[in-house]
């Protein structure tokens, strides 16, 4: 299945204004990029430490869902330990609901120790087998009436889970992360995979892993669209068309440019003025 070329803009909501996202986000939705991010962080993270201000990532979704009219939005990637799965389906319907039917539904086990031990939040140990109960849970809060289910972490009884999300079945779920436990996962549920790290040389290991994960649960991985994030700091248009087409030969089609820089949004500017360039990449692919 060939899928088509997507670019994406990404600013986290750490150190940065409301008046620099909302800006990220117009520039998004006039300029024509396909999808809109932001990251789910309770603390900042990076080499400047964890006490730099940073917003909520669900509540700027539902703030991105307004702003907009066209472009797609989600969360490189929501971390599902922080929430309940019923609280983060409820939460990705009512934004589904918001945009119109717009949203992508970002997804991963979580990371951040530090955040787990500052909040008391539970299952950092277990949170590959936690994030197997919940796509299995949200799904079915997704799709079914009631939803019953009793795992080793979470524990759901006759739940009701309404209004369904506009996008049916449901909105599509990127997966993000590179380990062989989370890999299966992305076998198993994922329509888009979210490939952890930006090195050419990587991506094609790690998906040369997802190929043989496919084949063990009998999923075509031609079914499974690739994404990556990649860092620009505006400092050169040919090494950020570079970059792009070696993640295009690599199969990786779902391109987020994540904008660095102390001044976003005319990091924003610039990535606009060279989306066009970036799309007439999409030829190489054979």
């Amino acid at each position: 299945m060939a899928h088509p070329l997507r670019f994406g803009l990404k600013a986290s909501g750490q150190d940065i204004s409301i008046e620099a996202l909302r800006a990220v986000w117009r520039i998004a939705d006039e300029a024509g990029f396909d999808h809109l991010w932001d990251f789910d962080h309770l603390a900042s993270i990076g080499p400047g430490g964890p006490d730099r201000p940073i917003y909520e990532g669900w509540a700027l979704q539902a703030a991105m869902a307004q702003a907009t009219r066209r472009v797609r939005i989600g969360c490189l990637v929501t971390g599902n330990t922080y929430r309940n799965p019923a609280l983060l389906a409820k939460l990705a319907v009512t934004v589904d609901h918001l945009s119109g039917g717009r949203l992508e539904f970002g997804i991963g086990a979580a990371w951040a120790e530090i955040e787990h031990e500052m909040y008391g939040i539970e299952g950092l140990d277990h949170r590959v087998g936690r994030l197997s109960e919940s796509l299995q849970i949200m799904k079915s809060l997704f799709t079914a009436e009631r939803t019953t289910f009793e795992g080793r972490y979470y524990h759901f009884k006759d739940a009701i889970a309404n209004p369904k999300p506009l996008q049916r079945p449901h909105p599509p779920l990127w997966i993000g992360g590179s380990g062989p436990t989370v890999l299966r996962l992305v076998a198993r549920h994922a329509d888009v995979w979210n490939i952890a790290g930006g090195d050419p040389e990587k991506v094609g290991e790690l998906t040369a892993m997802l190929d043989e994960a496919c084949g063990a649960v009998g999923r075509d991985p031609k079914d499974i669209r690739h994404s990556i994030q990649f860092g620009w700091d505006g400092a050169s248009r040919d090494e950020l068309l570079q970059l792009s087409g070696k993640f295009l030969e690599l199969g990786v089609t779902e391109q987020v440019i994540y904008l660095r820089g102390e001044e976003p949004e005319k990091l924003g500017e610039k990535v606009a003025e060279l989306l066009p360039d970036l799309r007439q990449l999409a030829p190489i692919r054979s």
